[in-house]
């Protein structure tokens, strides 16, 4: 019979392994298991920039033009920036009729995933 000391999962069981001579002798109860741990506390979240409607970029690239200002009356289908991915330039349009209340990016500016480009009233 030998003794061994296992971890799994972060967890550590010491055990005991039956020989090939056939000699059997019960294992070791598993030690208790660690505490887990907190969570970390969640980032504060960014106040809502002004506008009802945010236009985010679906994937992450670099902004090539801001076709919207704020104050500007925009038409459904409108394009409001342009940016690269991929080496393709894509169309971000106005998803309703509405006026910008925010222009959040810039010529040339690199944006992740998700962020927030500019706001429509």
């Amino acid at each position: 019979m030998r003794n061994l000391k296992i971890t799994v999962n972060g967890v550590v069981y010491d055990v005991q392994v039956e020989e090939a001579d056939g000699t059997a002798v019960p294992a070791a109860a598993p030690a208790p298991k660690a505490a887990p741990k907190a969570a970390p506390a969640p980032a504060p979240k960014a106040e809502a920039p002004a506008g009802s409607v945010q236009i985010t970029i679906p994937m992450p690239g670099t902004i090539v033009s801001v076709n919207a200002t704020v104050g500007q009356t925009v038409k459904k289908g409108d394009v409001l920036v342009v940016f690269e991915a991929m080496k393709m330039e894509n169309d971000i349009q106005a998803p309703q009729d509405g006026k910008v209340a925010s222009v959040l990016c810039s010529k040339g500016e690199n944006k992740e995933s998700g962020a927030v480009l500019l706001t429509l009233e």
